[in-house]
């Protein structure tokens, strides 16, 4: 009996003391807490803390609004000027500045307002670095296809829509962008080149091409003969086809030999349908031939 009430009280008094470390470390706690509400300098830097991180990001929209004006207003002097530019390329290239100005402020911006809450910039800046280089080492590719691409855009070497040739893929222009460019050939393969690979580039849409074509007549036919029938054919031609600003010329007597001579005809157009005017002079040249063999036959039949 003795006994229990011994442990009875025993465990009693480790309870009471519990209870009392429990009591001193919410006591203890309580003036933590009181103390740090409590602390005026504390809130002093936390105050001009928030004061610093709101002007940093004022001044940086500010900032970027400015630098926005500044590229519009350069972008529209471009437009006005004398040289013609593209004004698809001129938005493609504003956007592109637009958005290397917002990613480099916001990332100067944040870095200041993590040194302000309390993070050290320095160890933050090397490990960027060191992060930097292997990224920069590990996509040296990426890197030389999107300062490709920049170039691309900025210098107008090509635009939507224009057929080009770069190596051996020639197609209509679909897509530009920073990394690659999207080709359609003329038999619809979609062609995707990374702009790194992008040396040397033929435009089919810039300027005039001349379409020439060299017709073969027997020495048999009279040249007059001949030079009229094509020239008759070529107003025609003029007349039905969207795709030729004026009537072909026709040129002469190109080459001559025992049997044959040959009359080159030519004129200018987009380089991008020079195939099909070409295509469409002999066309109209066979038909021209043809109905001149039919009143032939028709003059003969009568005699």
């Amino acid at each position: 009996m003795i006994t229990g009430l011994l442990l009875t009280e025993q465990v009693t008094e480790q309870v009471t003391e519990k209870v009392g470390e429990v009591l001193e470390e919410a006591i203890t706690w309580k003036d933590r807490i009181w103390n740090w509400f409590t602390d005026a300098e504390m809130w002093q830097h936390v105050l001009f803390a928030s004061i610093k991180i709101i002007l940093i990001f004022l001044i940086t929209r500010i900032f970027v609004r400015v630098i926005y004006k500044v590229i519009d207003r350069s972008l529209d002097r471009r437009e006005k000027s004398r040289l013609q530019m593209n004004p698809r390329r001129l938005v493609t290239v504003g956007e592109l500045l637009k958005n290397i100005t917002w990613i480099a402020s916001n990332l100067i911006m944040g870095m200041l307002i993590l040194g302000e809450v309390g993070f050290e910039l320095a160890p933050l800046l090397a490990g960027a670095g060191v992060l930097g280089l292997a990224i920069g080492f590990g996509a040296q590719s990426l890197v030389k296809d999107v300062i490709t691409g920049f170039f691309i855009i900025l210098e107008d070497q090509f635009a939507v829509g224009d057929v080009i040739q770069t190596g051996n893929l020639k197609g209509t222009v679909e897509i530009i962008g920073l990394r690659s460019t999207r080709l359609v050939s003329w038999t619809g393969e979609v062609h995707i080149i990374p702009n790194g690979m992008i040396t040397n580039v033929t435009n089919f849409s810039i300027g005039t091409a001349l379409a020439v074509v060299d017709l073969p007549f027997s020495n048999t036919e009279k040249l007059e003969d001949s030079l009229d029938l094509l020239k008759k054919a070529m107003m025609r031609l003029n007349e039905n086809s969207e795709e030729v600003a004026q009537a072909p010329n026709v040129l002469g007597v190109q080459s001559l030999t025992t049997s044959e001579y040959v009359i080159r005809i030519a004129v200018e157009c987009s380089p991008s349908v020079r195939t099909s005017v070409e295509r469409q002079i002999q066309m109209y040249a066979k038909e021209a031939l043809e109905e001149m063999e039919t009143l032939r036959l028709t003059s003969v039949t009568k005699n």
